[in-house]
C-alpha cells in the first residue's frame, strides 16, 4: 500500500469522524496551587468544533487521491 492511498484513507476517515461527530471536547489543567500539603488544581473543559466544510473537504481530497492514484 503506497503513501498516498494510506494518506487518502486516512482523510476520509478523519473527514467521516469530523462529520459524524461534529467536534470533539478535552480537559485542560489551568491552574495549581500549592499550600503545604494540600494541592489545588482547576479543570477546564474545552470544546473544539469542527466545520462541516473541513469534514466535506477532507473526504473530497481523500476520494480524489483514491480515484487518481489507482
Amino acid at each position: 500500500m503506497s503513501g498516498i492511498k494510506i494518506l487518502a484513507i486516512l482523510l476520509i476517515v478523519a473527514g467521516s469522524l469530523g462529520l459524524i461527530y461534529g467536534g470533539f471536547t478535552y480537559t485542560q489543567d489551568t491552574q495549581t496551587a500549592k499550600v503545604g500539603p494540600l494541592e489545588l488544581t482547576v479543570k477546564d473543559t474545552k470544546t473544539v468544533n469542527i466545520p462541516i466544510w473541513a469534514g466535506v473537504g477532507a473526504l473530497v481530497i481523500g476520494g480524489l487521491l483514491l480515484a487518481i492514484r489507482k
